[in-house]
């Protein structure tokens, strides 16, 4: 499944910077970034788990702003791309 995650971490605190440099780790280390604070991962239902559960012992939730959105299949159809960015194809061919 694809999913977006979004995330807005107040960052008046020293430890609110702390919580969104975390918060960007535990999501470079699942998916794509697309922009700052959003990020495309493409995961299985335990991933998602996985991800949704390391998110939450993240953030703050009185401060902070967490927001998870499931694209129904075929993403296709539901996801336009412009611009300059382009996405990492998930089910081509990985060279390295």
């Amino acid at each position: 499944m694809l999913i977006i995650v979004t995330y807005d971490v107040s960052t008046e605190t020293r430890e609110g910077r702390r919580r969104l440099r975390r918060v960007a780790k535990v999501c470079e280390g699942m998916g794509q970034r697309v922009q700052k604070s959003v990020f495309e991962c493409k995961v299985n239902l335990m991933q998602y788990e996985e991800l949704e559960r390391r998110l939450l012992a993240e953030i703050e939730q009185k401060e902070d702003n967490l927001r998870i959105y499931r694209l129904t299949e075929p993403v296709e159809l539901h996801v336009k791309e412009y611009g300059n960015f382009k996405a990492v194809d998930f089910e081509g061919p990985l060279i390295i």
